[in-house]
């Protein structure tokens, strides 16, 4: 699962850093099946605003919307500021944390 907001922000970076990807982007991308979470209405992001950078609130929001277990993200200090009844069982991690930490587990359940 990944929110709009997300895929718009690897295109635009793509875009600007990576443009030869672009191709193969829109290749795969459709090949990943994901569910993805359309951008939040602006009234969903009232109650998160002035916790964390404008800039990752649809990212946030989006991620409690799809109910995820995992936010993975790169700026993890970014979102110690959320309150944390809205996240409930969230846990805000980075790719090498989740990699680390929680991947083997998941895959052992996905496989047995």
């Amino acid at each position: 699962m990944t929110g709009e907001y997300n895929l718009i922000e690897v295109e635009r970076n793509l875009k600007n850093k990576l443009p030869e990807a672009l191709p193969i982007y829109h290749e795969y991308l459709p090949k990943l099946g994901l569910e993805i979470i359309p951008m939040p209405h602006p009234d969903k992001v009232l109650g998160i605003k002035g916790h964390i950078h404008r800039k990752d609130v649809p990212v946030y929001v989006s991620a409690v919307i799809g109910e995820a277990d995992f936010l993975v993200t790169g700026d993890k200090k970014g979102f110690i500021k959320v309150p944390r009844k809205p996240r409930a069982k969230m846990k805000i991690v980075t790719p090498a944390e989740f990699v680390q930490k929680f991947l083997p587990e998941i895959l052992r359940r996905i496989i047995t």
